[in-house]
């Protein structure tokens, strides 16, 4: 079951990455159409708005992807040092961390969407979005976010449990620059 759910997890993930690239592939197009028609003093107005939203999507969608391909930074230096048993530790430690950080900033991105939807704040700019669009983009993928990073929770419990050091290792491991030479 456990791989199953792995598994869903990460081709999720790589859809969301594949339809956050179309999006950004399509946002550096409309700056830079943007840019050429200046040249000819067109504008199309709103291209930097657009980016700005577009980047704080991008960003809130992208961190599950990270998190499932073992991309986020860590520190290590002790890691490296420990057997199997302790770099699981660490290994739970770091995703326990992570989980209840995502958590908490979705669950604090809420107050701010509904503040905005309670006054229907529009962005004070010639587009006049209103902003509950691109802020309902960047709490979903705060949501998604801390939805991902709970269950691999769980499932890195589940392998510790039965003491499948390997298998967590896999799932929530640091890759580091010294076991990539490996």
């Amino acid at each position: 079951m456990t791989n199953t759910v792995i598994a869903a997890i990460r081709r999720t993930n790589r859809i969301i990455a594949l339809l956050v690239g179309l999006v950004l592939t399509g946002t550096v197009l409309l700056i830079i159409s943007e840019i050429l028609l200046r040249e000819v003093g067109i504008s199309l107005g709103g291209a930097e708005e657009i980016s700005g939203y577009v980047m704080a999507g991008v960003a809130s969608w992208g961190m599950s992807y990270a998190l499932t391909e073992l991309a986020h930074v860590r520190i290590d230096l002790v890691r490296l040092r420990l057997r199997q048993r302790g770099k699981a530790l660490l290994d739970l430690i770091a995703i326990v961390a992570l989980a209840g950080v995502a958590s908490i900033v979705a669950f604090q991105c809420w107050p701010v969407l509904e503040k905005t939807i309670e006054r229907g704040s529009r962005a004070n700019t010639p587009l006049e979005t209103p902003l509950w669009i691109p802020q309902t983009i960047w709490l979903s993928g705060w949501v998604w976010f801390a939805v991902s990073s709970c269950v691999l929770v769980i499932l890195t419990l589940i392998l510790l449990m039965r003491r499948d050091f390997i298998a967590a290792d896999t799932l929530v491991g640091a890759r580091s620059e010294v076991e990539l030479e490996k």
